[in-house]
């Protein structure tokens, strides 16, 4: 029985990712009409694209009354984002050179947020007030990712009003993207359904296997919602853009942290009845972040030895889970 629940949240959370692609492909599809005067809508949700899986299972899994298993998936994404994916995407491309300045904001940013939901936890309870505080420090982090595309919205519009921009770009919407709403429709109402079953499944499979729920997400439905960074973060890397790698993993980080996690507790508060399993989540990804900061940081680059070490660290962080 065990088994054969375990690989109908397999089959689930492929469907999740495939109705997160759909989602993401008419998104891009829609903003193509509207370009800078939709910009920031379009682009918000493109950069959520990776994030869709924690995002809905979040949601619906707070709706159901099981904000646990959305706490569990946040923490296993962020340990997964750094030491599986970046383990595995490196050691499939070679050695990883670091650019940019991201070292010097992103990486110390993404700890943070990561470490938040930790720190306030530590009461034993996740409230709507923290989930607030989250959401503004997501909203933060957001308008700091735009101010830089201020400008050019705002030369746009000086060109020609905002409103008539709009209806503009709205009145000539033609048949294909009428498809393109279609396709919009039918991912959100596939992640949802995907989501719920995927809830229910792991409820019932924490019942059947005797394990808290918060075990579930953290190992099981954690590995699932990752493969859309696993397969963005490989192709970034086959295509030589090392930041965007690097950028994927740590916005997840931020948007999990952030965004989810505030989600879930803004509509239900989230009780803890064991502190043991979170400290042990919690020291895992300070151990497992602080090692792939000090490699990508003293030789910017990440070597395939170093990305073994983080797989290792990862596989070592999962059967202590279960002792």
């Amino acid at each position: 029985m065990i088994v054969i629940i375990i690989l109908l949240i397999v089959l689930f959370s492929f469907l999740l990712i495939k109705s997160s692609d759909l989602v993401v492909l008419a998104v891009r599809g829609i903003a193509k009409d509207f370009r800078t005067t939709a910009f920031t809508i379009s682009a918000l949700v493109l950069a959520l694209g990776t994030s869709l899986p924690e995002l809905f299972v979040a949601i619906t899994s707070a709706v159901e009354k099981f904000p646990n298993l959305s706490l569990g998936v946040v923490i296993g994404s962020n340990i997964a984002n750094i030491a599986l994916i970046g383990g595995l995407s490196a050691i499939f491309s070679g050695r990883v050179l670091v650019h940019g300045e991201f070292l010097r904001r992103d990486v110390w940013i993404s700890f943070v947020a990561g470490l938040l939901p930790f720190i306030l936890i530590a009461d034993e309870t996740l409230g709507r007030a923290d989930g607030l505080i989250l959401l503004s420090l997501y909203l933060v982090y957001v308008a700091g990712f735009f101010k830089r595309r201020l400008g050019e919205i705002e030369r746009e519009q000086k060109e020609s009003g905002f409103v008539f921009r709009f209806i503009r770009r709205f009145n000539h919407l033609n048949l294909r993207k009428g498809r393109e709403l279609a396709k919009l429709f039918a991912g959100i109402v596939l992640l949802l359904f995907s989501a719920e079953v995927i809830v229910k499944l792991s409820s019932n499979l924490a019942k059947q296997a005797n394990l808290p729920i918060f075990l579930v997400g953290l190992l099981v439905i954690a590995l699932g919602t990752s493969l859309p960074e696993l397969a963005f973060s490989i192709r970034a890397l086959t295509d030589h853009e090392p930041s965007m790698f690097f950028g994927n993993i740590l916005g997840s980080t931020i948007v999990n942290s952030t965004l989810v996690v505030g989600l879930t507790a803004v509509i239900y508060p989230i009780e803890v009845n064991e502190l043991n399993q979170y400290l042990i989540s919690a020291l895992a990804f300070i151990g497992i972040f602080l090692s792939f900061w000090f490699f990508i940081r003293t030789k910017h680059r990440l070597d395939r030895w170093e990305a073994m070490l983080l797989l290792i660290l990862y596989l070592t962080f999962f059967v202590v889970e279960f002792v």
